[in-house]
């Protein structure tokens, strides 16, 4: 999977108007809205192109001794049609705005939940602030198009349209003229477009790539402060900030020139129409209040046109947007639910098999981290995993939870392999606890439950109890309902660890997977929480990866890896008595210890 940043080929950066399309879809589920909108647009613009026939007929019957009586009804006349011009606008902006907001209420949603379907190959390289910023700037420019961009699109089309009949109605000789100059005016805004579109792009890119390294840094700001690199962090986010302003500004002078342009050849238009219409009235051949009607629908027209140039250069820039938005919904992601997937047996009897299993990470093809790995648990075995960093031990949980699918082999799971079971029924059946929990920035409460959403709260408590942490939850100040900050920074790494075993325990799931749960805990709550995952793994399978030999000293089977195979296999005191690699880890952590306690070893 390459980074959505910057895997893009050329063909995608240069973005049409064509990105706005599968938006389309979101518009169309909400007809009544458009209808309702269209009406309103259709009696404003109406109301609009009534003004200058009724100044015609004022200049040239109201201002007549004929007439001057009828002065008065051609005033409240104009007063009416202002009153529903401006309660038309009003419904029309209130409509459009609404429904672009719901457009983009709706797509935001749609793409957060994409982005939750993507397989974990996908977040190896796409950066999570780039991410956050197709989710919030991206949408908002999307809003712009489908809400006030769309209201004055519409409205100016109408209206330009709408001028156009009533100048062909008025004066056919000099609508003839407007007419030819018209393509003069429209195709070097449609030129331009791309330019504005390109820059637009560039524009919202590095936007992006601010926001994901103000992402990043902020995440972890604490460790840029303990090595004193604020300095040197400021220095790159301005300077990251200083491309994305000179990348807005170039975007906003190319479509500061689009609209400068478009607006000067329209009323130069008029104006030159309004000269020979000058001539026409010298010569009696049309009356003044003939050439006002043409002039104003003209300059209806004209207006309208120019506005529709300042939304051709909008829609442009929200093409930008759109496509990289479709980016990310055009993503597939590599672990799928299968077309036809196989049920898991019920009930489940957490029976898991790696079968001459091989795997390479997406982004290191070549290096394979397990090869020819086999290995089988039985059904309410306690398997301990041990080797030295880079053996491949994670990776086996990785690949049994299937969020990378295996190069060679099989991994089966009560005797069905997972590429053809559904991964959340997969998944289900089993609970992690990680060597680096993620804890989310709300309650204590809501992050226990985090695993099972409909859990009560006495069945909370009991995982809290059992996980050895209702004591430090019971003393903060709010108790379960205490919120403990984005990632849980106001908890210890002890904390942490205890709050996501609770988590897992309240899963109740028949596969329970330990990534080094107890590695952040003391030695008095190392030992209340050990005694507590005795009491979990019983009756359901447990796999324990562990660097700590003497919290797996009780498992009833340990595999031992080494470069991505397993090297040995037994309990402990059989393997100790091999004197392989197991026993030489042994010795360093149980020697090493006992030293430093003076005592004697376990080995």
């Amino acid at each position: 999977m390459t980074d959505v940043s910057t895997g893009m080929n050329e063909k995608k950066r240069r973005a049409s108007l064509r990105a706005l399309l599968p938006l389309v879809p979101y518009v169309a589920r909400h007809k009544a809205w458009i209808g309702a909108a269209l009406m309103a647009l259709v009696v404003a613009s109406a109301a609009t192109l009534t003004v200058p026939v009724a100044v015609r007929r004022m200049i040239d019957f109201g201002f007549s001794a004929e007439g001057a009586g009828l002065i008065d009804t051609y005033f409240g006349a104009m007063i009416a049609v202002v009153g529903v011009l401006a309660v038309a606008s009003g419904c029309r902006y209130f409509l459009v705005m609404t429904l672009g907001e719901r457009v983009v209420a709706d797509l935001r949603a749609d793409v957060f939940a994409h982005l939750a379907s993507l397989d974990a190959a996908f977040y190896d390289t796409a950066k999570t602030g780039e991410l956050v910023s197709r989710l919030t700037a991206d949408t908002t420019q999307m809003r712009s198009a489908f809400g006030s961009s769309a209201s004055i699109a519409l409205r100016n089309l109408v209206m330009f349209v709408g001028a156009i009949g009533m100048m062909i109605y008025t004066s056919p000789k000099l609508s003839a003229l407007v007419l030819v100059a018209i393509p003069v005016i429209v195709l070097p805004l449609v030129a331009s477009g791309r330019m504005v579109r390109a820059r637009s792009r560039a524009a919202q890119d590095t936007l992006a790539d601010a926001s994901a390294f103000a992402s990043e840094n902020i995440g972890a700001m604490r460790t840029v402060q303990a090595f004193v690199a604020e300095k040197a962090t400021v220095a790159r986010f301005s300077a990251a900030v200083e491309n994305a302003y000179r990348a807005a500004r170039d975007a906003t002078g190319a479509r500061a020139i689009l609209t400068s342009v478009g607006i000067f050849l329209a009323f130069a238009s008029v104006v030159a129409v309004l000269w020979l219409g000058a001539q026409d009235v010298l010569a009696g051949r049309i009356t003044g209040g003939l050439l006002s009607q043409f002039v104003l629908s003209a300059v209806l027209g004209a207006s309208a046109l120019g506005h529709l140039s300042e939304v051709w250069s909008e829609l442009s820039a929200a093409a930008g947007a759109a496509g990289r938005i479709a980016e990310i919904l055009e993503t597939k992601p590599a672990i799928s639910t299968p077309a036809s997937p196989v049920a898991l047996p019920s009930p489940a009897r957490g029976e898991i098999v790696f079968d001459n299993v091989s795997f390479a990470y997406p982004t290191r093809l070549r290096d394979r981290v397990v090869n020819g790995l086999s290995f089988s648990v039985k059904p309410g075995e306690t398997l301990a995993i041990v080797g030295p960093s880079g053996a491949g031990k994670s990776t086996v949980f990785q690949l049994l939870m299937r969020f990378y699918d295996v190069t060679d082999g099989r991994v089966l799971v009560d005797g069905i392999d997972v590429k053809i079971a559904d991964p959340a029924a997969l998944r289900g059946r089993m609970a992690l606890v990680p060597q680096d929990p993620v804890i989310f920035g709300s309650s204590v409460a809501d992050n226990i439950r985090f695993s099972r959403p409909d859990a009560s709260d006495a069945d909370m408590k009991n995982a809290a109890e059992r996980a050895a942490a209702s004591e430090f939850i019971e003393s903060m100040p709010g108790g379960y309902a205490t919120l403990i900050g984005e990632r849980g920074v106001t908890l210890s790494g002890g904390q942490r660890q205890r709050l996501a075993i609770a988590r897992a325990i309240l899963k109740n799931a028949p596969v329970l997977l330990l990534d080094e749960a107890t590695s952040a805990l003391d030695a008095e709550n190392e030992t209340l929480v050990q005694k507590a995952l005795d009491n979990v793994v019983k009756g359901r399978t447990t796999i324990v990866i562990a660097h700590r030999l003497a919290t797996i000293l009780s498992a009833d089977r340990i595999l031992v890896m080494d470069e991505g195979r397993v090297v040995e296999e037994g309990t402990h005191a059989t393997l100790v008595a091999k004197d392989g690699l197991y026993a030489r880890l042994a010795r360093l952590q149980f020697e090493t210890g006992a030293a430093a306690l003076g005592e004697k070893a376990p080995v």
